[in-house]
């Protein structure tokens, strides 16, 4: 009689065991988006414009460069502000004492480099690649003028390249 208990139990515990190892036979499926807004963005970095030692007989020249790396397909442009002067004629100061200069567009020192002008013509604009994009500033230091009655002195001034996208 023993024999007879043990079988039926044996035989349950197979089935149990069987049916936990089946896999299962239905399933559902959710989906999801995944998604970014992607910015325009530029930046910008610039090199100093050094003239050297000035001693009132000739113009003295020199460039710098403004580096802009604008997120591809963005539209830009480069503006500089006045300095410490106005646009006709921008100024570096040692105390009150001025030494008038400009910057220009062009190596012939014939197109100032402002901030509106740049902006509405498309003067200094560009189109961004997602690479940077490099521009030359080019500085006159002319001797004529107010210059040659400036005393000697260390002089600066301090530009603001602004990109506009």
């Amino acid at each position: 009689m023993l024999k007879k208990t043990t079988a039926p139990i044996a035989t349950a515990v197979l089935f149990a065991l069987a049916g936990s190892a089946q896999a299962y036979t239905n399933s559902t499926t959710a989906q999801f988006t995944v998604g970014a807004t992607y910015q325009s963005n530029c930046l910008a970095t610039a090199t100093n414009i050094n003239f050297g030692n000035f001693n009132g007989t000739a113009d003295l020249t020199s460039n710098g460069t403004i580096s802009v790396n604008c997120t591809n397909g963005t539209p830009f442009s480069v503006g500089l502000s006045t300095g410490s002067g106005t646009f006709a004629t921008r100024t570096m100061k040692s105390g009150s004492n001025v030494l008038n200069y400009n910057l220009y567009l062009d190596n012939q020192f014939t197109t100032i480099w402002d901030n509106a002008s740049n902006l509405n013509s498309g003067t200094g604009a560009g189109m961004g690649s997602g690479s940077v994009q490099t521009y030359t500033v080019f500085g006159k230091l002319p001797y004529a003028g107010s210059n040659q009655s400036a005393p000697p002195g260390s002089y600066s001034d301090t530009i603001t390249a602004t990109v506009s996208y």
